[in-house]
This record gives C-alpha cells, structure tokens and sequence, in this order.
C-alpha cells in the first residue's frame, strides 16, 4: 500500500505577480524551488490564505533570487498580488517508509526569503 504524504511546502508566501494572458501555472524562484525539492512541471496544489481558495497547478522555474510567486492563467483570477498562499506537494510513499518520510516545509518571510526550513511540521502556529 501506498500513502499520499506531504513531500514540501511553502508557507506564507506573497503572490508578486499574476498574469491572467500566461498559459497556466505558477512561476517560483528556482531557488525556492531547490530548497523544498520541488521540480519544474511537478504537479502542486496552492492554498489562498487571503480569501479560502483551493486549487491544483504545476510549476515554472522563476529567475534565481527573484524571490516570485506569479500565478498564471486561469489560477490567475483566484489571487491577488499581495496573497498570502501555501503551496503543497505531494508524493506517493510506500506504507514501509512513511515513518522516515521527511518533507521539506519553508517558512517564508514578507519578502519570500525563506526564514526557516522544517522537516515536520510542529502542532503549534507558524506565522
């Protein structure tokens, strides 16, 4: 058996940019992207902390150091520049390693530089 686990998240990101003319997806800062181990194209789901909204995506590499969170497309009309999202992916683990499975969760400032990076999330709140 396999069970779906969180694998990395970004938490408390700003939305920089959405551009409703893009084909879809969200841009992140590569860098960004490297420290949680996510992948270009890798399948992503983003929460809006700012008005409750829910949806899937896939990711586009961001310049490096460009610290950019740009929605695109569609995805485009559920934020605002300025939004505080959550961004979550997810992987397929083996039922044998759930208990080593690690994620990678960041903990991102106003300015998404990341200010801290998790393996587990704690049972307290994380601003």
């Amino acid at each position: 058996m396999y069970r779906t686990m969180m694998k990395s998240k970004i938490h408390r990101a700003r939305v920089t940019e959405s551009n409703l003319n893009y084909v879809g997806s969200i841009t992140i800062d590569e860098d960004i992207m490297d420290a949680v181990d996510i992948l270009e194209n890798e399948k992503v789901q983003i929460v809006n902390n700012n008005n409750g909204q829910r949806f899937e995506t896939y990711v586009i590499k961001g310049p490096r150091g460009s610290n950019v969170f740009c929605l695109n497309g569609a995805a485009a009309r559920l934020v605002h520049e300025g939004d505080v999202i959550i961004v979550i992916s997810y992987a397929q683990v083996a039922e044998e390693k759930v208990k080593d499975h690690e994620p990678k969760v960041a903990i991102m400032n106003e300015n998404n530089q990341i200010v801290q990076m998790l393996d587990k999330e704690p049972a307290s709140t994380v601003l």
